[in-house]
């Protein structure tokens, strides 16, 4: 029951701080998205995109890299997108946040984008990445992080599968700048698999 309760905490403790007062770029999701792939294949009739090999997609500021990309667009005309990463690198995400000069970069086995609830899932050694112009400033690290746009909260969970050796949710949180003042770097939060090139 303590562990339960313990880690019930962090996880509270870590959407709350990274919660933020700018808002995500929701302009993203009426923005058309563009692919490259090796290879595509295009069912009109149950609108489902099936990518394969070296794919990049672009949807305004969001950008996705994956070995393997399925999009669907819903009835009303939302897209999702579930990607996964290579044998030996994780799949990539990143969207600037708007009215900031912030974005949000991501890495996991396995994303599961959602265009209509605005949000992000990275699923098995997940990493997420704060970056204020080129600087990061929080990372945070764990088995499964969800990151919705709306409401701008992280939500942080550990597991074996997570990028830090222990299985624990690992994270380093650098102080919001109020004054104006440049934000220092964050160090490196936990032991984790190279970063994909952005």
């Amino acid at each position: 029951m303590p562990f339960l309760f313990l880690r019930a905490a962090a996880l509270f403790a870590v959407a709350a701080v990274l919660a933020a007062p700018a808002w995500a770029a929701n302009v993203d999701r009426n923005q058309p998205l563009n692919f490259a792939a090796d290879s595509a294949r295009v069912d009109e009739q149950k609108q489902v995109n099936i990518l394969q090999g070296n794919v990049e997609i672009t949807k305004g500021t969001i950008v996705i890299r994956a070995d393997r990309v399925e999009v669907r667009q819903s009835p009303q005309g939302y897209q999702s997108a579930i990607a996964t990463g290579w044998p030996d690198k994780r799949a990539y995400f990143r969207q600037k946040r708007e009215g900031t000069d912030e974005y949000i970069e991501g890495e996991a086995q396995r994303l599961e984008y959602d265009g209509r609830n605005d949000s992000i899932k990275l699923i098995n050694q997940a990493v997420m990445r704060r970056f204020r112009g080129g600087t990061v400033t929080d990372e945070v690290s764990g088995n499964t992080i969800s990151y919705d746009n709306t409401t701008e909260v992280f939500q942080v969970i550990g597991g074996p599968d997570s990028a830090a050796p222990s299985g624990r949710v690992r994270g380093v949180l650098t102080p919001r700048d109020t004054a104006g003042s440049a934000p220092a770097a964050a160090p490196a939060a936990a032991p984790a698999k190279p970063a994909s090139a952005p």
